[in-house]
């Protein structure tokens, strides 16, 4: 069997990881199974050296299609006519695409035209917002994939609801849990403090990067200040792209309180969710991750495609209003945060394992 994986960032990867070494596992165990990785480029990143893959313990991509810094249109119409090349020079039995990218719904286009089985890993997710782009690759990809590994009890209701069986006869649901839970409990034990941080004990992590708030002044500075007010009196560590950044230094925002770094690499994130008190986030895969090591969560979106966390009472969304930011903070530090750490939501660090069962079996 030959599965092609389609990837275009950094995260993509993280989340693949935990398949590829199950499918490494197979392989070194007898089954005759074999992986290609296709990297379209979609996200440039320069810390994805060949240190990032042996450090991570993952596949180095086998293709590298160099596809970025592009409209949407024309990166998903590039990304489809080479991943077609690709389809044809291999002749895979399966594509297996992850999450929401212009890279996921272009590998799903590019295979259902030439009639090969697509797996969606994180299907079913939904954030009931038609104008953010990934809302509408994972939508897309969904409606023609094959096999759907949903994450959660919650996406595979989604899908139900959205008449999945009506579909096509051969799309099949499954309830694989989370890969990144599997990523997360891996790399815990591979963990690395960042060098050159002061960390003065209890401290909170935050990140900031989607458009919705960066792009917006009214919002970031609503958040900005927030922060602010609670790095009074705990410490606020707060890594931030070179973009977001600028942003900040060229409006009217105090960030003097604020531990303001530089982004810092996957092994350094784990270890600062594993060593911080609260996660306040608008990232979709840190929400999460701040569940895995059992850390409360304040979400500073609208909306989140994690509802099972709020119904949980793991996570709290709190949009980008400056009061229900501090409201949820302090709520959050005087009250006895129940332990988050159940394995029922999201697999127990086992959905490789199903999913490459599956995969074998289909």
């Amino acid at each position: 069997m030959k599965i092609i994986t389609i990837l275009g960032a950094r995260p993509q990867f993280i989340k693949a990881g935990s398949v590829s070494r199950e499918i490494i596992c197979k392989r070194e165990a007898g089954c005759n199974i074999q992986e290609v990785i296709v990297h379209t480029g979609q996200h440039y990143d320069a810390n994805m050296s060949d240190v990032f893959f042996e450090e991570m313990h993952i596949s180095k991509p086998d293709y590298f299609l160099g596809i970025g810094g592009k409209t949407h249109g024309a990166m998903t119409g590039q990304m489809i006519e080479k991943i077609e090349s690709i389809l044809v020079k291999e002749e895979p039995d399966w594509v297996m695409v992850y999450g929401d990218t212009n890279s996921t719904l272009a590998g799903a286009i590019a295979a259902s035209k030439l009639h090969i089985k697509i797996a969606h890993v994180e299907a079913g997710l939904r954030s009931f917002n038609m104008r953010m782009p990934e809302e509408v690759n994972r939508i897309l990809t969904d409606r023609i994939s094959s096999v759907l590994f949903c994450p959660t009890q919650a996406a595979v209701d989604n899908l139900t609801k959205e008449g999945v069986d009506s579909w096509q006869t051969d799309t099949s649901v499954v309830l694989s849990g989370d890969v990144m839970q599997d990523g997360a409990l891996f790399y815990k034990g591979l963990a690395q403090k960042p060098s050159n941080l002061n960390i003065a004990g209890d401290c909170v992590l935050c990140t900031i990067h989607r458009a919705e708030n960066t792009d917006d002044p009214q919002r970031l500075k609503q958040i900005i200040s927030a922060l602010n007010e609670i790095a009074q009196t705990q410490q606020v560590i707060l890594p931030l792209h070179p973009r977001t950044k600028k942003l900040l230094e060229m409006g009217e925002y105090d960030t003097s309180n604020l531990s303001i770094i530089d982004p810092v690499g996957y092994l350094n994130m784990v270890w600062l969710i594993d060593n911080c008190s609260l996660v306040m986030t608008d990232s979709g895969g840190l929400q999460k991750e701040a569940y895995f090591f059992g850390v409360p969560c304040i979400t500073m979106r609208d909306e989140t495609e994690w509802v099972e966390l709020v119904e949980a009472g793991a996570n709290v969304l709190v949009g980008a209003d400056k009061k229900r930011i501090l409201d949820a903070y302090h709520n959050t530090k005087s009250s006895s945060v129940v332990e988050t750490h159940s394995e029922d939501l999201y697999g127990g660090g086992k959905a490789s394992k199903r999913i490459v069962k599956v995969l074998l079996n289909g």
